[in-house]
């Protein structure tokens, strides 16, 4: 069976891939390597959920992404945001370590990078979550992500989360919205989902 990215294997070979790419109007050099989620660029749904991302409403305070891999998500925010805190957690160990040498190589300073499955090893509120859910790590995973952020998130903070059609997007926006009593579509692109929901 092939190596899945929510999975650790140290003896998996390294194949390093380094490229250039442009998040909210700031330019990232990022590394990837085998064994981690969308390796070869910064897969679309990524895109989408960062560009769709609007703080307007969202208070002040810090941001927790959960599955972050090599960091384009957590990373394209804190660049954007500097006043705010950065949590970066991964159950894959090398997509960790991917995490904190591109916040190094691209100067991101606000940023904590460390192991946590789900929000296992997460002790802080947040007043924005955001995942784009390991689909493949099942459906258990992907719903204590949605589920659980309400205990992680701070008075009036936010989760948003992307997630296709054909992955569970509808059953998704069912269980935000039983979760947290309101769900929005925040746009849809090319079978792709930002959902929110809002703790009030």
């Amino acid at each position: 069976m092939a190596n899945q990215y929510f999975e650790n294997d140290p003896n998996l070979e390294h194949e390093i891939k380094n490229f250039n790419f442009n998040l909210r109007n700031h330019n990232f050099d990022f590394m990837s390597d085998s064994g981690v989620f969308s390796r070869q660029t910064v897969d679309y749904g990524s895109r989408v959920l960062i560009d769709a991302i609007d703080f307007q409403n969202i208070p002040s305070g810090n941001i927790l992404d959960v599955g972050c891999g090599y960091g384009p998500i957590g990373l394209a925010l804190a660049k954007d945001q500097p006043s705010r805190r950065v949590t970066m957690v991964d159950v894959n160990l090398r997509a960790l370590d991917l995490a904190k040498k591109n916040a190094n190589n691209n100067q991101v300073k606000n940023v904590e990078i460390f192991e946590s499955d789900t929000y296992k090893s997460v002790e802080s509120k947040y007043s924005l979550i955001v995942s784009n859910p390991p689909v493949r790590a099942g459906k258990s995973v992907v719903t204590s992500i949605l589920a659980d952020s309400k205990d992680y998130l701070n008075a009036n903070g936010e989760l948003w989360i992307v997630l296709q059609k054909k992955q569970g997007a509808p059953s998704a926006k069912k269980l935000m919205d039983e979760t947290f009593g309101n769900v929005e579509v925040v746009t849809r692109d090319k079978g792709y989902y930002i959902l929110k929901s809002k703790l009030i």
